[in-house]
């Protein structure tokens, strides 16, 4: 299966600009092709689908129900997990509403990394079970997500990064990470198109992978339906109603649903369901960009899922012949901006490509896009149930983790809404803790 089925919207480059920007970097190949972002196969939203997929088994029904158990805002894959784990449990009448396609938000346009090399031991957890039920999806779910195990390579360029990485790393091996410190000898055995002058040492996290999104949202979103759940696309909600506090309705763009429970899952746009209710979910969007080379002459033989570097959050891994290339903007400015703008946030990949992975720059770009991530004050996500409005769940603000913690999420969220504790300890990432004048330890894994 092939995926990247997302188009890219809002694209207006000359050739003098590309041009100017391949001199700028050396690169050899002139930018030849007009961006398209066209992905290869047959899609449905925003997803591919395999000749050998069911269509029936996920077509999805507009027929809006009067009443609901529950009804989860967000069709990415943390509401198409949750709308599996409640339906699977024996919760009747689950309905999740998705305002455009299933996987058409953050979940499009991820990079598809899974891993458990994380420095907050709940996030190490949830990521480990990430890995154990995507490693098994296809068993599991009868659906392909072209899963990979080839690790995840963090460059390290300083003493102060190297001494971080080495607790962390003892910290990881504690939870069952096998995870170790290599040289720059060893990493660049590891990832052949790295550059190692400057390089103290890198973190090699060799059970870490990569999946595709979109797949398995859709494996999630056709097991729910089997189990009962109802799937309504196209159908954003205007407003959730409340009497004293308790969620009695939500009201969509096709008529109202009762209900007493919403699972908020709504990724960047949580903030906005939350004010529905008069409640603050400190979700900001922040673009974030992903471009893909053309085809490599010689791609390596072996390459990891992911080689970061972790100063600067630039990254790539193969993708078909060529390589995905993303880099995180410190400089991004807040909000739902979705434009693809290739120039500047080029020169700037380009800056740290060029230190650490030139070869890289020798190749044209094909296509990219850009995405969402839905960031909180401490860079870690939301799992909670509302104290101020009864029948209000909250799972959102995964600061680009989403996917990974996808598995997760949804045991946890099912076992909240039927008052069982949760086997993953979720105490730092209560709602209510931005409330307090210190906020908890942030994540410091962000790629």
């Amino acid at each position: 299966m092939r995926r990247r089925g997302c188009s890219v919207s809002n694209i207006n480059h000359t050739g003098n600009t590309r041009l100017a920007i391949a001199e700028q970097w050396e690169l050899r190949a002139a930018f030849a092709k007009r961006l398209s972002g066209r992905g290869r196969g047959r899609t449905i939203g925003c997803y591919t689908v395999s000749p050998n997929t069911d269509k029936a088994s996920i077509t999805m029904t507009k027929n809006l129900p009067e009443s609901a158990s529950v009804v989860i805002v967000g069709g990415g894959v943390i509401g198409a997990s949750i709308a599996y784990h409640l339906a699977s449990s024996g919760v009747s009448d689950v309905v999740l509403v998705e305002r455009d396609e299933l996987a058409g938000g953050s979940t499009c346009k991820a990079a598809g990394g899974v891993r458990a090399s994380f420095s907050n031991p709940a996030n190490i957890a949830i990521g480990l079970r990430g890995l154990e039920i995507y490693s098994q999806f296809n068993h599991l779910y009868d659906q392909e997500i072209d899963f990979s195990r080839k690790g995840y390579l963090y460059l390290l360029w300083d003493q102060s990064s190297l001494d971080n990485f080495t607790e962390q790393v003892a910290l990881q091996n504690r939870y069952g990470v096998p995870s170790v410190i290599v040289d720059p000898e060893q990493a660049q055995r590891i990832s052949p198109l790295i550059k190692t002058d400057g390089m103290v040492g890198a973190c090699w996290s060799p059970r870490d992978a990569k999946a595709s999104p979109e797949s398995v949202v859709m494996g999630y979103a056709a097991a729910a339906r089997r189990h009962g759940a109802r799937i309504i696309r196209h159908c954003e909600v205007f407003d959730i109603a409340s009497e004293g506090g308790t969620i009695t309705e939500v009201i969509t763009a096709h008529g109202r649903i009762k209900t007493a429970t919403v699972v908020c899952a709504a990724g960047a746009w949580s903030r906005r369901i939350g004010e529905m209710l008069g409640v603050d979910i400190p979700v900001t969007p922040v673009r974030r960009q992903i471009a893909f080379t053309e085809p490599l002459a010689e791609l390596p033989a072996t390459s990891p899922s992911l080689t970061i570097d972790f100063p600067s959050s630039f990254y790539f891994h193969p993708e078909g012949r060529g390589l995905l290339l993303g880099w995180s903007d410190p400089n991004q400015v807040e909000g739902f901006n979705l434009r693809f703008e290739l120039e500047d946030w080029l020169l700037g990949l380009g800056e740290h490509a060029e230190r650490c992975a030139p070869a890289v720059l020798e190749y044209g770009i094909s296509t990219g896009w850009a995405g969402l991530y839905e960031m909180t004050p401490d860079r870690n996500q939301i799992i909670d149930r509302c104290a101020d409005v009864d029948g209000l769940l909250v799972a959102t603000g995964y600061s680009g983790h989403g996917f990974l913690m996808g598995p997760a999420t949804g045991e946890i969220v099912r076992d909240l809404y039927l008052g069982v504790t949760p086997q993953f300890d979720i105490s730092e990432f209560t709602l209510d803790r931005f409330t307090d004048t210190a906020v908890g330890t942030a994540e410091t894994n962000i790629v």
